[in-house]
């Protein structure tokens, strides 16, 4: 199979952060993009080469969309399979829509997980109330019942604190199909971004540490000091899972880890991820270079890191008032991302920034630093 070379049009299902930082990647390789979104002035439209707007259940536009390209990938996981076979039959989708088909719902991506021999957290699958009561019953409590699809940063989740709280829990997410997760006491939460080729070539990210407020990811350090085993084994396991799905393109595999019980895979998603973010400032080759590699046809970069490096997520909240943009780029080896959102909201995801230092730990604490002085202007005055 031929590489799609610069020069070309690819083409992204969804407008949102990730679609713009590809569109970027993309473009500083030569390469033209076009992006199929509902909405006007998304942030991947921001900087794309055209623009169609219509919703993603339009088969027609998708087919239409995917005749203009010479493939498709896709920044966000809410796309129907209806959809990418709509796409496939003008241009190829990578990855394969088997792969966003099982990444999109929880209880196929369980049951994929313990087909492919993957450790994941106990769970039990909830389609009524009496699997809930059940399943409580075998797990204990606390346990966190989730909604099997359109789920993120917490959404579509409750946590059962007691047996007598399951039917409350039922009605609280629409009495619809559930995944009930045991409740784990993990030590720390990891991250692996890893990317494959058309060949089958494979590299990696991590594993990346992350750290989390109100169930939205706060900050993401790499690199990060584990047993040498464990860290090959988050690896192995990612390695696992793009195998088993033959998948062309970026994942990334979120992990709970305890020093007692080892690593539990919590979720995957297709795509880059924010735990990856870094990777644009602090290795030879980003997560969404990698993914116009990889979709491409083109052999895969080189994931080496230049410096230990921290990201921590801008969100809405900091929006009041305008942050202070001015002494924040005053500060060495810091990085500014901003995804061209023009409404600030509360947990809304607005941009990044990464610090880069000797070590992680100031990375870490730089990072915090930085973002502090956007609300703070005295916070830091000398750095």
């Amino acid at each position: 199979m031929s590489a799609i070379l610069p020069g070309a049009t690819l083409g992204v299902l969804g407008g949102g952060q990730l679609g713009r930082m590809f569109a970027i990647a993309a473009r500083q390789m030569g390469y033209r993009v076009g992006v199929f979104v509902p909405e006007d002035d998304s942030p991947t439209s921001q900087v794309a080469d055209f623009t169609v707007n219509a919703n993603y259940d339009d088969v027609d536009a998708v087919a239409e969309f995917a005749r203009r390209v010479a493939v498709v990938t896709f920044e966000f996981e809410n796309v129907s399979t209806a959809a990418t076979d709509a796409a496939e039959r003008h241009a190829p989708v990578r990855p394969c829509g088997q792969a966003l088909h099982i990444a999109q719902h929880r209880v196929r991506e369980k049951q994929f997980f313990c087909d492919a021999n993957v450790p994941v957290t106990p769970f039990a699958i909830v389609n009524e109330l009496n699997d809930l009561t059940t399943g409580v019953a075998r797990l204990g409590t606390p346990c966190v019942l989730k909604t099997a699809s359109s789920g993120y940063d917490g959404k579509g989740q409750v946590v059962i604190h007691n047996a007598s709280n399951a039917e409350s829990a039922w009605e609280q997410i629409g009495r619809q199909q559930a995944v009930l997760e045991a409740f784990i006491k993990f030590d720390r939460e990891l991250s692996v971004v890893g990317a494959r080729g058309l060949d089958g070539q494979f590299v990696s990210y991590g594993p990346l540490h992350n750290t989390h407020a109100n169930h939205i990811l706060d900050v993401t350090v790499c690199p990060f000091e584990l047993p040498k085993q464990i860290s090959d084994e988050a690896v192995q396991i990612v390695r696992t899972i793009m195998d088993e799905l033959d998948m062309v393109g970026v994942l990334c595999v979120e992990f709970f880890h305890s020093d007692a019980d080892g690593l539990m895979v919590n979720e995957m998603a297709p795509r880059p991820h924010n735990s990856g973010h870094l990777t644009i400032d602090a290795h030879v080759t980003g997560q969404f270079e990698q993914q116009v590699r990889s979709i491409c046809g083109l052999p895969l970069g080189s994931t080496q890191q230049h410096r230990p490096a921290a990201m921590a997520n801008l969100l809405g909240d900091l929006w009041q008032p305008e942050p202070n943009w001015q002494q924040l780029c005053a500060m060495d080896d810091v990085k500014l991302h901003l995804y061209g959102k023009t409404e600030a909201r509360n947990g809304r995801k607005m941009g990044h920034i990464t610090a880069l230092a000797d070590t992680a730990e100031q990375a870490t604490q730089r990072v915090v630093d930085a973002r502090n002085v956007l609300t703070d202007a005295s916070a830091i005055q000398a750095k």
